[in-house]
């Protein structure tokens, strides 16, 4: 079954409160490519695709039900690197994935990528793909109602040296809105212990510090990115739920959880929406968030995750509300931008509750 089917039909006002901002911590932006764009692209680079319109590419591009594993989900993106020819395509990425999130009514986003696995099918250098995707976010914001940061990614199963190269590509491009740094890939055969030093020197530098961690690995993961990479949100982070001393540190260092229920599925990281631990992680007190992984392979938007949060997962309006204000509280931003975005969402809020002119 497919996970983004079946929901319950709800006749309850939209779960997003309206007088908080709409975010989203947790998404891939090479996991966020339209499908037109692939067709495009590859007619303008002469490349060879497995089908030649929307709906032949989506069983290629798309998780159909679920995933063998975390990797065979990760698999999808081979598709998405084809097209990546060169920085100009890496740009319209981004700048797209900034389109997406004002058509979503998100706020504020925090896009990331691997610029070494984005560029690895033609060689392309980490720092300069970056660059682009710094370019594109840039582009998007002057054209659309959305403030974005992007956090670069380490691929850890590219090895030690790529996410040395992937590190320093971050730290270039700190002042062109790049703000975090992730460890993401093959969780399971290369743990974070490989990774302490990239991270000492992340911290150093300044960048904020998120890790995916518990979702192919178990609790063990999420307590050595906190305890050894300095992680100060955890990406998924759902099998903290298998030990309970893992989720009293959560609770007590306040270290949010980026959780993307869908992903969650589809990567057999959970065997169901019925089975998903989201609800107990909050209620356990956690700082958890909703988020969207990668959209465009999961076929879904966030909103869609806050429905399912409510239908399938059984949050209360007070719950969906709480995880919402987790994201304002739990982004890489400053106080300032905290409060902007909290004033944006509450005078949206205003101006449709107000009567209509006379």
């Amino acid at each position: 079954m497919n996970p983004s089917a079946s929901l319950v039909e709800h006749t309850d006002p939209d779960p997003i409160a309206r007088d908080l901002p709409l975010i989203d911590l947790h998404r891939h932006l090479d996991g966020n490519v339209r499908l037109t764009t692939i067709l495009d692209l590859a007619r303008t680079y002469g490349l060879h695709l497995p089908a030649n319109t929307v709906e032949g590419l989506r069983p290629y591009a798309q998780i159909q039900g679920v995933a063998a594993s975390v990797m065979d989900f990760i698999a999808r993106f081979e598709l998405l690197k084809l097209i990546c020819v060169d920085e100009d395509a890496a740009a319209r990425i981004a700048e797209e994935n900034i389109e997406d999130a004002a058509r979503e009514g998100i706020d504020y986003i925090e896009l990331r990528c691997s610029p070494a696995f984005m560029g690895e099918r033609y060689g392309l250098d980490p720092t300069r793909v970056l660059a682009a995707v710094c370019r594109g976010v840039q582009a998007g914001m002057k054209r659309y109602p959305v403030q974005a940061q992007i956090i670069g990614i380490m691929s850890r199963h590219m090895g030690e040296e790529s996410c040395w190269r992937e590190l320093e590509a971050a730290i270039a491009l700190m002042g062109e809105g790049v703000v975090g740094i992730d460890l993401a890939g093959d969780e399971a055969n290369f743990a974070g212990t490989r990774f302490v030093k990239h991270f000492a020197r992340a911290r150093a530098a300044g960048l904020r510090i998120t890790v995916h961690a518990g979702e192919a690995a178990g609790a063990w993961s999420v307590r050595q990115a906190i305890e050894e990479l300095g992680a100060e949100r955890i990406g998924h982070g759902v099998r903290a739920i298998e030990d309970p001393a893992v989720m009293q540190l959560l609770a007590e260092r306040q270290i949010a959880l980026e959780v993307c229920p869908t992903s969650n599925v589809q990567t057999q990281t959970v065997s169901s929406y019925d089975a998903h631990p989201l609800p107990q992680l909050l209620r356990a007190g956690l700082l958890v968030t909703i988020n969207s992984d990668d959209p465009g392979i999961s076929a879904i938007d966030l909103p869609h995750e806050y429905r399912v949060a409510r239908d399938r997962l059984g949050l209360t309006a007070a719950e969906l509300r709480a995880v919402q204000a987790n994201a304002l509280a739990a982004a890489f931003i400053d106080d300032a931008t905290r409060a902007m975005l909290l004033a944006k969402a509450q005078s949206r809020k205003r101006s449709e509750t107000l009567p209509p002119p006379a």
